[in-house]
């Protein structure tokens, strides 16, 4: 449902949404703890119960009061058993409303994480194109803002709105005996103000959806001005200024409008408050009068007074309620959203090929992001055979980590067929795929944990295998750097925790590298820029590994830098996406077109 569709809806419409949004909060606080619920639901039901029978209560003790002095026999008796009746049932009041405060405040915490975990669980579902998906970016973000106040908001209003509503059936009940008139009166004072509230939850709703971009923007900029990965170039550059004038600049697009928004709300509110004002003053002269006229006791009075200003104050939080239900209705419809969003199923259920010799085949791969003017890849073929080693290289934007993420499924093909053991990548199973594949992306990952699990991170079912990671580091050039950590293997990395290391480019590139050789018998391994980080000493010894590496593997290299194409067996260029060139080095230079040239540039540099 849109924003159009939602503000076109009928009020009927709107109060059907909010009360199935009950039941759904409900139903989420029954998952999140049973036991806290069934205490709220009592809770409850006592504090809707109790204030109703309290007030008659109070009209015997104060009828009882007035016989006793006019001389009634044992009304004076009946009047002190009524004040102990009223006292328990305010005593269960009391107990009812910390009940309330202690379910909630309890319900806060797991509600809290019950739903983020909901938003995690989904996130790890996602692909990487989702991520790139900047609409569904402001979904995910706007989920998580709220994760921590919205679902309680819910919930707590649900059993507001239950509390009023048992409350106003006793009242309607006393009333009635006075006439059906105060019951009338007393619903229509309340109308109004919920009506009001409905509208303006609806527009401050929409106005945060609106500007979900410019809050993500203001996020991201706290982010960059709060940590350490930023803090370098910030300070240096003296960018402070200007990212927090543009924080600023930001707020103040929406500000004005929030103020809007908030002055009309607050406005109306205190307009329609003081008609339900005098609708209760209205009803206080009547209940006097006939009082005065004797058609009421002194009792009677008094119970229809607290009744009417109780059930007013009941009307007013239970519509209130009710419109804070449809408000928390619409984030809860933005979750859904999120939570609903279709992911294509990706992964088949094959862990083998019919042609375990075919190796990997990629025929007519193209891929094009979406709202780009070209083809990031088009047409792009080959074949790596079992035992050989291919190097991809190609200017910058030629399309190269784009087909990284394609041959590890990252991006699904959209024209073309990328086939591993003469199967079709997609009908791999994920277990299957793992235990064939691995790969050091360009843009790895730097987790601010310890150095193993750094590369026990390659393998999640061996996360915590020391003696995998040591294999891995010895085998990826970073044993003796993690050697030299405090803790060793142990050393917590990066700045974000209290005693921790960090690491240069250089070497977290390293524990990236030893990651992807953390799984066993993998028989593809790709590596996308393995030695950018690498100085001339450091690329030879990588180089040099990788040579021994991926000796009777299936390889494929990334790189700039072609001394560490001529490792490979086949180079492949790219450029603007195509295949411009292929062969082995000797024959590309020889044939002295765009590899040659990108050679020679990198050789003269040297010279």
């Amino acid at each position: 449902m849109n924003d159009d569709d939602a503000r076109a809806l009928p009020v009927p419409r709107k109060a059907a949404s909010a009360l199935r949004y009950s039941l759904r909060a409900l139903q989420l606080a029954w998952s999140t703890s049973r036991g806290l619920t069934v205490l709220l639901v009592l809770s409850t039901v006592v504090a809707g119960v109790a204030p109703a029978i309290a007030a008659y209560v109070a009209r015997i003790v104060v009828d009882q009061t007035v016989a006793a002095m006019d001389g009634v026999a044992g009304a004076r008796d009946t009047a002190m058993w009524a004040i102990g009746a009223e006292a328990l049932l305010v005593g269960a009041v009391v107990a009812a409303g910390r009940g309330l405060t202690f379910c909630q405040q309890l319900l806060k915490a797991k509600l809290a994480h019950t739903v983020t975990h909901l938003i995690l669980e989904k996130a790890i579902t996602l692909r990487l194109s989702d991520f790139e998906d900047p609409s569904l970016h402001d979904r995910m973000e706007e989920a998580r803002r709220e994760a921590t106040v919205r679902p309680l908001s819910l919930i707590t209003r649900a059993f507001t709105l239950a509390r009023y509503a048992i409350s106003l059936v006793g009242y309607f009940a006393l009333l009635a005996q006075l006439s059906w008139w105060a019951v009338l009166v007393l619903v229509l004072a309340g109308i109004p103000s919920f009506l009001a509230e409905a509208r303006f939850s609806e527009q401050t709703f929409r106005f945060f959806k609106q500007h979900s971009p410019e809050n993500r923007e203001r996020h991201y900029i706290e982010t960059v001005l709060t940590r350490e990965e930023f803090a370098k170039e910030v300070g240096f550059f003296g960018l402070g200024e200007l990212l927090l004038g543009r924080y600023d600049a930001l707020f103040q697009t929406y500000y004005g409008e929030d103020r809007k928004i908030a002055v009309k709300r607050h406005a109306w509110g205190l307009v329609l408050g003081l008609l339900g004002t005098a609708a209760f003053f209205g009803a206080y002269l009547w209940i006097v009068w006939d009082t005065v006229e004797g058609i009421l006791t002194l009792g009677q009075m008094t119970m229809y007074l607290v009744v009417f200003r109780q059930g007013q104050t009941a009307v007013t939080s239970a519509l209130a309620a009710l419109g804070g239900i449809y408000e928390d209705a619409l984030y809860l419809e933005n979750l859904d959203a999120y939570l609903e969003h279709a992911v294509p199923e990706l992964a088949g259920s094959a862990t083998e090929g019919p042609s375990p010799s075919d190796g990997l085949r990629v025929e007519g791969l193209s891929w094009t992001y979406p709202g780009a003017p070209r083809p990031a890849l088009s047409d792009v073929s080959f074949h790596l055979q079992p035992g050989q080693t291919l190097a991809v290289v190609g200017h910058n934007g030629s399309g190269k980590t784009t087909l990284v993420k394609l041959l590890t499924r990252r991006y699904v093909a959209q024209e073309g067929r990328i086939l591993l053991d003469g199967l079709d990548l997609r009908e791999w199973s994920v277990a299957g795929l793992r235990a064939r594949i691995s790969v050091l992306f360009q843009d790895f990952n730097r987790y601010k944990l310890k150095a193993g699990e750094n590369i026990g991170a390659g393998d999640p079912t061996r996360f915590e295998d020391e003696d995998g990671w040591r294999r891995a580091a010895d085998q990826g050039l970073a044993a003796a750097l993690i050697e030299r950590l405090p803790e060793g293997y142990h050393t917590r990395l990066g700045k974000a925790f209290r005693g921790a290391t960090e690491l240069s480019g250089g070497q977290w590139q390293r524990l990236a590298f030893a990651r992807a050789l953390m799984p066993t018998g993998n028989d593809l391994l790709i590596f996308d820029e393995p030695t950018s980080a690498a100085d001339p000493k450091r690329q030879a010894e990588i180089d040099e590994r990788l040579s021994d590496i991926l000796d009777g593997r299936m390889g494929l290299i990334v790189s700039h830098r072609l001394a560490t194409a001529r490792i490979a067996d086949q180079i492949l260029v790219l450029d603007e996406g195509r295949v411009a060139e292929r062969g082995t080095h000797d024959a590309l230079v020889a044939e002295e077109g765009l590899y040659a040239a990108l050679f020679e540039t990198q050789a003269e540099a040297y010279r």
